[in-house]
């Protein structure tokens, strides 16, 4: 095989800060979507809703899924995912946040900022 016919696989790590300007908004819409999702099953469904109420990240990591993200790029078939959310105190003025940090990694990664 050459190298064209041989499977890359590439790791895309991304990072997001979110502001949630309207919790009831995002946990209806995190509840809607369980309500139309056939996927889950009946006895997991009070459990799930019970943790996006609860938890504004939860009922985020719920809305934002990976594969919508990579879908529709071409050429390219989601092979594994994962993702977290966590509630966080965050200062843009930080350097903590500064997201431009890894520009300079040599170990052949890009990265954009």
């Amino acid at each position: 095989m050459s190298t064209s016919e041989t499977p890359r696989f590439v790791r895309l790590s991304v990072e997001l800060v979110i502001e949630v300007d309207d919790e009831n908004a995002l946990t209806k819409a995190a509840l809607e979507r369980m309500a139309a999702d056939p996927e889950i099953p009946a006895e997991e469904r009070a459990s799930a809703e019970s943790t996006v109420t609860e938890d504004t990240a939860e009922a985020l990591a719920y809305l934002v899924d990976p594969f919508d993200l990579v879908g529709e790029v071409p050429g390219v078939e989601l092979a594994q995912a994962s993702w977290s959310s966590e509630e966080i105190d965050y200062d843009p003025d930080s350097p903590d946040w500064d997201l431009d940090e890894d520009d300079d990694d040599l170990d052949g990664r890009v990265t954009a900022g």
